[in-house]
């Protein structure tokens, strides 16, 4: 095992174009870390728990030999680094940026693949529990995306033995008399399912299975856990260790059903696409526009207590990101924590340049925020005597859409396209945002 790298001497500055020095410099907790080449291109991007330790193994003597990075790691000539919540979030983190960016030197998550779901159809009479890739965008309970399928298919398999539910594709309808007809297959012999498909359970001692299932799902299992760690004490007693590295294996697929995101904030789009023509007729509809939008930019403020203050403007064309439009701003005339006052200064900025160089507005400007946000863009527009493109602010809280000039909210379908755009260009925003303060604040603390 590499060690950690050894910190730099107390007041000595790392030379900033050396990244194995730079690295010394990084945080000891978990993050993202990219790796940059000459000419400032991220050409690899990594996880870490420790990203002073992970980034610095790279420039290690070891590396040098290390097949799987030897090829590419005398092309580094600079190492940055994104912090994180958790582990968990680094993950998703490294996924999300390796699709986005496509480093040259990374060969895994650049394709569609996704993370995986466990959902329960909870509209069926006798509700299906499955793994799937593919989620459905309704009528369901999801819970991920996991960050393995391996694990989640034995820790699925266990909770199959104890409730029983059904993994099953048939639709089930208790109306039918061809059911009580139908012959169960294996696993309601080998006791993993009550066999709703023969009607040998009720719907209410069925869902009552379900809802133990839901229950451990959402965090309580620690006394699911504690019994089978004594069956596994138990059986190695008895010298039965078959049973008990079962038992083991089992708690530990269990323990990992943690290691999961959140299906709201880690947004895989390749998981839930957007019809991005259907979205912006919606918005034309909704926002009562002559036609449909084809450019919308959105804007994010990001701090932590006030310092670093940035923003990001992101732009969309046509319903998709149009990277060569982001922007990225350093608040300059705030200080402490005032995010309205922030909006208020790079509306400014960015329309300001837009109307001395004759530049076409975009269609639709969204402010992430609520009705503070929005007032304060506005207040932008009148102070340099332009009129505003259809401006509107959303909201995460309730995803209520503001419009100035109106007391009451637009508050559309959690699956209406319309507000599955606004969420995209919002949610995109303030990804980049994060990215820029992370970076700032990194060059503050190491004083480059």
């Amino acid at each position: 095992m590499i060690e950690d790298p050894v910190p730099p001497v107390s007041g000595q500055v790392p030379d900033p174009r050396d990244p194995a020095a730079k690295a010394r410099t990084f945080p000891t907790g978990p993050g993202v870390y990219l790796m940059k080449d000459g000419a400032g291109n991220v050409i690899y991007i990594g996880k870490a728990k420790n990203l002073r330790s992970r980034a610095g193994s790279y420039f290690s003597k070891e590396a040098a030999h290390d097949p799987r990075i030897r090829d590419w790691v005398g092309f580094v000539r600079d190492v940055d680094y994104i912090e994180t919540a958790d582990p968990i979030a680094a993950i998703f983190t490294e996924a999300r940026m390796i699709k986005d960016i496509r480093p040259k030197f990374n060969k895994d998550l650049r394709d569609d693949k996704t993370f995986p779901y466990l959902q329960i159809r909870t509209r069926e009479e006798f509700p299906r529990v499955e793994i799937t890739r593919k989620p459905r965008r309704g009528g369901v309970r999801l819970y991920g995306p996991f960050t393995g399928t391996k694990q989640l298919r034995l820790a699925v398999d266990v909770l199959q033995r104890l409730f029983q539910f059904r993994t099953c594709k048939l639709d089930i309808d208790s109306s039918e008399g061809r059911w009580k007809w139908f012959r169960p297959c294996l696993l309601h012999s080998i006791r993993r399912c009550t066999a709703p498909c023969n009607l040998r359970v009720s719907r209410d001692d069925y869902r009552r299975q379900v809802k133990k299932l839901v229950f451990v799902l959402e965090g309580k299992k620690d006394r699911l856990v504690r019994r089978m760690e004594r069956e596994m004490a138990a059986a190695a007693e008895a010298l039965n260790f078959e049973k008990a590295r079962r038992l083991r294996d089992e708690v530990a697929a269990l323990r990992k059903l943690d290691l999961r995101g959140d299906a709201k904030t880690d947004v895989q789009p390749e998981v839930f696409p957007i019809d991005p023509k259907k979205g912006l007729r919606g918005l034309q509809k909704v926002l009562g526009l002559a036609t449909a939008p084809r450019t919308i930019e959105g804007v994010d403020i990001a701090h932590i207590q006030g310092q670093d203050t940035v923003a990001s403007l992101v732009s969309f064309l046509d319903g998709l990101p149009f990277k060569p439009g982001y922007r990225r701003f350093k608040v300059r005339t705030v200080e402490g924590v005032d995010d309205f006052a922030s909006m208020r200064e790079v509306v400014t900025r960015r329309f300001r340049r837009l109307r001395d160089e004759d530049e076409v507005f975009p269609d639709i400007l969204l402010i992430d925020g609520g009705k503070g946000q929005l007032n304060a863009a506005l207040d932008a527009f009148r102070q340099l005597g332009i009129d505003p493109p259809c401006l509107v602010s959303l909201a995460k809280q309730e995803e209520e859409i503001f419009r100035p000039g109106e007391s009451e909210s637009i508050k559309l379908s959690r699956h209406s396209a319309a507000l599955r755009l606004l969420q995209y260009v919002r949610d995109e925003a303030h990804r980049f945002a994060q990215h820029y303060h992370h970076m700032l604040r990194r060059k503050r603390l190491t004083g480059e």
